[in-house]
């Protein structure tokens, strides 16, 4: 059977494919005359499809509560690592290396280091930012914390 299998003679599995309700299309179909739509009103019109929390033309209810906050288009973002995911790690560790082990998502713009977990051998930590515990995590365990300036903002409309 899969000896002459090709793109010319693929087909969806028996039974896996339904023909659509055709609706509208005489009486004899069971769906003519007002096609499945019930009698008369607002939902048998055409183009009778209303938008998504539509309340009957009472005001919805998004626009009836107020707005709140803001959102700061200034703030910097850190990506977070925690010391225990360290632990996997030898000899020197940059934010390069964090994304290639996908510690991080992002590209490795910005990173932080938080303290939760435990680190036991000597590691250099290259990020831009590290909490207090972080810090005195890394040192206890003989290593080293070093703090990585911060990128330039590229060209298109960011802040230097």
């Amino acid at each position: 059977m899969a000896r002459n299998l090709g793109l010319h003679n693929l087909k969806p599995a028996p039974g896996s494919r339904r023909k659509p309700k055709r609706v509208g299309r005489g009486p004899g179909s069971g769906h003519g005359k007002t096609a499945t739509a019930g009698n008369k009103g607002q939902l048998s019109r055409s183009g009778r499809k209303q938008y998504f929390g539509f309340e009957g033309g009472q005001n919805p209810l998004h626009r009836r509560l107020p707005k709140r906050g803001f959102t700061n288009i200034f703030k910097t973002e850190y990506e977070v690592v925690n010391v225990g995911s360290l632990q996997a790690f030898e000899g020197e560790i940059t934010p390069e290396r964090l994304a290639a082990a996908g510690l991080i998502r992002r590209r490795p713009e910005r990173v932080k280091i938080l303290g939760d977990g435990e680190i036991s051998r000597a590691l250099v930590v290259k990020a831009h930012r590290f909490s207090k515990s972080a810090v005195a995590k890394i040192t206890a365990a003989g290593g080293r914390a070093e703090v990585l300036a911060a990128p330039r903002a590229t060209e298109a409309g960011g802040k230097a």
